[in-house]
């Protein structure tokens, strides 16, 4: 692919990310871990939740200084839009009413989720920001990517369910289903090789 295509696959692939992000969180029955976090900080802090998705991405691409972990092009941009894109699509979709709308909606996030994450890893301009995280502890500590990967997400889920950020059936359903999901969209949308593995697959960026 040329390097316009991968830009342009890598900008389809946050925009659609951050709208996944608003469709989970509209449908009110639980949301990924980091969205849990950016959630329960939005709640106290006052803050759009979108600027606090951006902030957070912000704190953990400041974690890479000292594992000596490189950004690229698509770290930057997973940073700066993400929140933006997330925002947007609390404006414009309603809140869900009612449960087979609520599971509805949910699911449509959540499948929406799983193709942003493999166009943009698949653009392979860089990785979000909290992939770079779990790789580089998982060189630095000698852990297994898996174990690094729930260690992270549990620490976000935690402090996010702490401060009010909305945990349910619909987070247990992504911690569940988001892994085989990319599993089948990151390989489709590669076009320079073996895909990432799925266990690389951001949660919510």
């Amino acid at each position: 692919m040329s390097l316009a295509s991968r830009l342009l696959q890598l900008l389809l692939g946050l925009f659609l990310f951050g709208i996944a992000s608003a469709l989970m969180i509209r449908a009110g029955i639980g949301i990924a871990p980091w969205d849990v976090l950016a959630q329960g900080i939005s709640l106290r802090s006052g803050l759009a939740f979108g600027l606090v998705t951006n902030l957070v991405g912000i704190a953990v691409l400041l974690m890479w200084w000292p594992l000596r972990q490189r950004p690229g092009v698509g770290t930057v941009l997973n940073v700066l839009l993400i929140g933006p894109s997330a925002q947007l699509g609390l404006h414009v979709v309603p809140v869900a009413q009612g449960l087979p709308w609520q599971v509805l909606l949910f699911l449509a996030g959540l499948v929406l989720l799983a193709i942003a994450t493999g166009l943009y890893i698949g653009a392979r301009l860089g990785p979000g920001p909290r992939d770079g995280l779990m790789t580089g502890l998982h060189a630095r500590s000698g852990w297994a990517i898996w174990k690094v990967r729930t260690l992270i997400e549990a620490a976000a889920l935690a402090v996010g369910w702490s401060l009010g950020g909305n945990v349910g059936l619909g987070t247990l359903a992504f911690a569940l289903l988001i892994g085989p999901l990319c599993g089948i969209t990151l390989p489709l949308f590669d076009r320079r090789g073996p895909a990432t593995p799925p266990a690389a697959a951001p949660s919510a960026d």
